[in-house]
């Protein structure tokens, strides 16, 4: 009986959660803007410039090896989740379905990519490595940078570990471990943060912590990139909360990926740009 209720629940709490994202999809549908809504001279230049614009990159070709080699991946290993959604117990998954279920696609990581070479960040954070395709972009855009990507599953790190190796991504430091415990010393450790991105423990708290953690050492020109705004309730409730901190001065919704700037010199504004 026990079961069948724990069953009768997850199922449940999938079908309010697709519900959920089905509805917020369409809210975003429905606002979102192209050039033509953006007055501000810097969102607008970052939108047509970079976000809308489809441009290739000799590593974009090398990068898609890693995908391809991960679509290929039968090898099994341990699922343990620790953010939102967590399951209990360690589970046997095949990496390539990790790969499908959990990683981005191209054009989000290209995205990625092209801020990263907008901006020219030197310290990087990414919360929440997974098989380290984003991290590769992340990194490869800017090779004087310093990524630091924190991971909490081991066999996940070990296959993101031996990527960095073999695609010569020696500007990235992955640090294992649960991230509530390793995230503050290594922020507490650097001189500033340039770029974020915070792709783990999909919640409201563990979010804000997170980025009031990263608000500690960031400056003007910080950008702070948030992961699956749109995923839950929580999340949304997390967004919201953001965009009408003090610190924050824009934003850019882009429902997959919400983007802030921290520039004290710009308007406090929020964009809702067409992006998919």
């Amino acid at each position: 009986l026990y079961c069948l209720l724990l069953t009768a629940y997850c199922l449940l709490l999938t079908i309010s959660l697709i519900l959920h994202r089905i509805i917020s999809y369409l809210r975003y549908f429905f606002s979102a803007t192209n050039a033509h809504g953006i007055h501000s001279p810097f969102v607008y230049e970052l939108y047509t410039c970079l976000i809308s614009k489809q441009k290739d990159y000799y590593d974009f070709k090398l990068l898609k090896q890693y995908r391809q080699s991960l679509v290929k991946n039968t090898k099994t290993v341990e699922l343990i989740e620790l953010g939102a959604g967590a399951v209990k117990a360690p589970q046997k998954v095949i990496v390539k379905n990790i790969y499908k279920s959990s990683c981005h696609n191209e054009r989000d990581t290209q995205l990625l990519f092209k801020l990263v070479d907008r901006f020219q960040p030197l310290y990087i954070i990414e919360l929440g490595t997974c098989l380290g395709v984003s991290s590769l972009y992340l990194a490869k855009a800017n090779t004087k940078a310093k990524l630091y990507t924190f991971e909490g599953n081991p066999d996940y790190a070990s296959i993101a570990r031996n990527a960095f190796q073999q695609y010569k991504a020696n500007n990235i430091q992955l640090i294992e471990g649960n991230i509530h415990t390793t995230l503050s010393p290594l922020i507490e450790s650097l001189p500033r943060l340039d770029m974020v991105y915070i792709d783990a423990h999909h919640d409201y708290e563990p979010t804000i912590h997170f980025f009031n953690l990263c608000l500690s050492k960031s400056h003007e020109d910080t950008v702070i990139i948030f992961d699956d705004i749109h995923w839950s309730p929580a999340m949304e409730k997390a967004w919201a909360h953001i965009k009408q901190r003090e610190e924050v001065k824009q934003t850019i919704d882009l429902y997959q990926f919400g983007i802030v700037f921290l520039k004290s010199s710009q308007a406090k504004e929020h964009f809702t740009l067409r992006y998919y």
